[in-house]
């Protein structure tokens, strides 16, 4: 098992190309993993209807450049994903390509773009389960010979961090993904997660590091100039060294645990090209996952004292309620033409702050939250 990751200097989007295949390099190239006439699946972050510059999607330039080199040597390109957001009308995914810029790279590469929600899933078995033991697979995906994570580097307020695993889970149909939030506890989350993962199997990882997300991530923290490309044959040695980089404990991180737990991967992984000490970036901390970093044994006694709950802010509330068709148990109701979250149904996933398209999902700690992690924001 070849968990080494390489870690590679890139300030700059226009020198992405260059930085990306030095990446490749140092851990072996794509001939290893891709023979003349593999039609390979590149799986970028594509959550939201977001321009590139607003660091939540994987930039099109990393997209543009794999595309560029999957064609190099023999490979057939083709760029697939689903995003995080249910909407009326057109489906979110493809408004989603379009404003990130996958879109025209696709077009510009000559690489079939393909939109999950309408292309259709597959049910498979998933052996050694956590949490589903069967699961619908995007159809692309089990269709691909190689299978590539394109992710952007951003903390997340549930799982802490986002990377190459927890890409895979636009792979599935939205009524699955919310089965998944519905678990109601990071951990079995994060297993829900890898048992995705389990079943996808990706051969690469490159990751989108040159500008980051940290803060609320996943999709309301704020850009960050981090400076790296990086890549790996193991999504989950990338992840354990991606959140190391920016300041968080990989074992916090429930995707890790759950993934280091049945066998994938490396705790401690090989580093090549630039030292991870060289470009450690201390990110600032999800508001919404903070309650990981509270001691377990604090958390069993106080649990209902140390609660960070979302509330929605009426004052940038359009009512277009994406909130209320993405919330996973039905917690928020409208009442006199205002949107509330019920409190007695919230299970504190954070969906509904995640995809707002209007920012208007806010959290509140309690006193003694704010008092406990006061040195960890």
């Amino acid at each position: 098992m070849n968990t080494r990751v390489s870690i590679v200097r890139c300030n700059d989007y226009s020198k992405v190309n260059d930085a990306v295949r030095e990446s490749l390099n140092l851990i072996g190239g794509l001939e290893k993993i891709i023979s003349p006439g593999d039609r390979v699946l590149l799986k970028p972050n594509v959550l939201a209807i977001r321009p590139p510059e607003d660091s939540v999607t994987t930039h099109p330039a990393v997209v543009s450049a794999m595309c560029e080199l999957v064609s190099e040597v023999g490979g057939i390109p083709v760029i697939g994903d689903g995003s995080g957001i249910i909407g009326p009308g057109a489906t979110s995914t493809s408004q989603a390509f379009k404003v990130s810029g996958v879109e025209d790279v696709a077009s510009s590469c000559g690489a079939e773009l393909i939109n999950f929600e309408t292309s259709g899933y597959v049910e498979v078995d998933v052996p050694n389960s956590r949490q589903f033991s069967r699961l619908h697979i995007s159809k692309a995906v089990l269709d691909a010979d190689v299978i590539i994570s394109l992710p952007k580097l951003k903390t997340h307020e549930l799982t802490l961090y986002t990377g190459a695993v927890k890409n895979f889970f636009g792979t599935i149909p939205q009524k699955t993904r919310k089965q998944a939030h519905a678990l109601e506890n990071r951990t079995r989350f994060g297993e829900a997660i890898v048992d995705i993962y389990s079943v996808v199997k990706p051969q690469l990882v490159v990751m989108d590091g040159v500008v980051g997300m940290e803060g609320n991530g996943p999709s309301r923290g704020t850009s960050v100039l981090t400076g790296v490309i990086m890549a790996s044959y193991d999504c989950v040695a990338l992840d354990i060294v991606a959140s190391e980089l920016i300041g968080i404990d990989p074992l916090k991180v429930p995707t890790n645990r759950a993934a280091l737990s049945r066998g994938f991967g490396a705790e401690h992984p090989e580093i090549a090209g630039v030292s991870l000490e060289e470009v450690k970036v201390r990110f600032k901390m999800p508001e919404g996952g903070i309650t990981a970093y509270v001691p377990s044994f604090l958390m069993r006694i106080l649990r209902k004292q140390l609660i960070v709950k979302p509330f929605i802010n009426t004052s940038g509330c359009v009512l277009c309620k994406a909130c209320v068709l993405n919330c996973s148990v039905h917690a928020i109701e409208e009442a006199d033409g205002v949107l509330k979250i019920n409190p007695e149904k919230c299970i504190h996933c954070y969906c509904c702050r995640e995809l707002c398209p209007n920012d208007a999902v806010e959290i509140k700690k309690s006193l003694l939250l704010r008092f406990v992690t006061r040195n960890k924001s």
